[in-house]
């Protein structure tokens, strides 16, 4: 049976109402120029320097600057709720153009041994962690803060360039 992925993040996303002024972009977020029918292999985001890498064949093809995360930023995520975003080699494992979030890219956590460290503990590991955009229904700049429940969010201009760079099965390294 094929399950539906609605959303990545899980709480109530932002509306024009919910964000102020300061927690926009001063101006959107343009994704790079890349010729056509380049591919990415592998991701690399580096969590401490807010960038997110695209790579094929070892050659970088595109950058992302100013990218945000849950709502807690440091560290790597442990357990669901705890509103961090993993560190790790995961893999692209899906994708869903009709979630609660402009377009998403599915990151494979937990891996087994993320499950392996919250079970240890009696918790789970969470999952549900995505590559997106803005919130579906917010028209505004790219919210400027961290403001995920652990996802990592792009402008929506950025998504979809990485939607279409980013096939399933791409690796992915996110790193503190």
């Amino acid at each position: 049976m094929t399950a539906l992925i609605v959303s990545g993040c899980t709480t109530a996303p932002p509306t024009s109402e919910t964000v102020n002024q300061r927690d926009i972009s001063e101006s959107a977020n343009k994704p790079p120029s890349l010729p056509s029918g380049v591919k990415a292999d592998r991701i690399l985001v580096d969590k401490s320097d807010r960038t997110l890498v695209l790579f094929n064949g070892g050659k970088e093809i595109a950058r992302y600057n100013k990218i945000r995360f849950g709502d807690v930023p440091m560290g790597h995520k442990r357990f669901e709720g705890d509103e961090r975003t993993p560190e790790g080699k995961y893999t692209i494992n899906g994708r869903n153009s009709a979630s609660s979030y402009h377009l998403s890219l599915r990151v494979s956590y937990p891996n087994a041994a993320d499950i392996a460290y919250a079970e240890a503990r009696g918790r789970s590991a969470g999952g549900d962690i995505f590559i997106h955009g803005q919130p579906n229904g917010y028209n505004g700049a790219p919210i400027a803060r961290d403001w995920t429940d652990g996802c990592i969010a792009l402008s929506n201009a950025e998504i979809e360039q990485v939607w279409e760079l980013v096939p399933d099965g791409a690796e992915i390294e996110i790193r503190p």
